[in-house]
């Protein structure tokens, strides 16, 4: 597929069995509600996809099964995680073998990286990717991350560096967005919060989890064809939901797949480490699965 770089790309959860392997029938499902609900396109390997749990068999799996499951039906980014430039271009290559329409690099899992050294980083990455490029910048979640100079600087540099997935305010998505000068199509993540100002600011889209995304794909089309009202309904009807499981990103694999899992009928098996759910926060699931619905069919 031609690269798209606007609209709502669910990223997708990592589902496990009980024997702790990855759960093919539970990943084919999510992808599958995906489509049917009108994603624009679909995500894999982020914060969500516990990315840092999955071994690299197993990484280079999920991108597979899903390339599979869409079979062209909607194009597909893969986040990149790596500690090298040589490991990150190599997860590049099969992304791009596998149909991947772009990429998503994370910074190195390097306590004390300085901007430029990060900047280098990418920039080598970027430079030999075969499909167009973007980063994840999230400090506020990973602790390592580019200002937002940096990023307009990486944007300067490198051509094929041409989305930058966010996870952060609509201030400083607005900041960013204006320091690179439209260069980049600007995504956002946290779940969806602020997503009508996310449009304002200047966000080509989000790259949510698939908690609401239905919703979100509703309120996305609505501010396209200008009717805001029924944009900032849409958003305040989600927006309970979407704050409980976006308090962190332990928060998110314990609560947010909860919340998926229940909306499609089936059970979670959580892989340590990790936050395991207490009795309050199951019955918060229910109570927002039950006012969300079950996924369209």
């Amino acid at each position: 597929m031609e690269p798209s770089f606007s609209g709502i790309w669910p990223i997708l959860y990592a589902f496990f069995t009980a024997q702790n392997t990855l759960d093919r029938a539970a990943m084919r499902r999510q992808t599958e509600i995906c489509v049917a609900g009108g994603s624009h396109g679909l995500a894999v390997m982020g914060l969500a996809t516990e990315v840092a749990k999955l071994s690299p068999a197993e990484r280079r799996q999920v991108v597979e099964w899903t390339a599979e499951d869409l079979a062209g039906r909607l194009p597909l980014a893969v986040t990149i995680f790596g500690a090298t430039p040589a490991e990150q271009s190599e997860a590049v290559a099969h992304a791009a073998a596998n149909g991947a329409a772009w990429v998503i690099l994370q910074p190195p899992r390097q306590p004390g990286i300085s901007e430029d050294e990060l900047l280098a980083f990418f920039g080598t990455v970027i430079e030999r990717s075969p499909v167009p490029a973007g980063i994840q910048n999230a400090p506020e979640l990973i602790g390592i991350g580019l200002s937002p100079g940096g990023i307009a600087e990486l944007a300067r540099r490198h051509a094929n560096f041409r989305v930058l997935k966010g996870e952060a305010p609509t201030t400083l998505i607005a900041r960013v967005v204006e320091e690179t000068g439209g260069k980049l199509a600007v995504f956002n993540g946290r779940g969806g919060l602020e997503l009508p100002d996310n449009l304002r600011a200047g966000c080509a889209g989000l790259i949510p989890a698939p908690d609401c995304f239905e919703a979100q794909v509703a309120i996305y089309e609505a501010m396209r064809r200008g009717d805001e009202a029924e944009a900032e309904r849409l958003y305040r009807e989600i927006l309970p939901a979407i704050v409980f499981v976006m308090q962190s990103v332990d928060h998110l694999i314990c609560y947010g797949k909860r919340l998926v899992a229940a909306r499609m009928g089936i059970a979670v098996h959580d892989r340590a480490p990790g936050l395991l759910p207490n009795a309050f926060g199951e019955a918060a699931v229910g109570r927002f699965a039950r006012a969300l619905g079950p996924y369209p069919a």
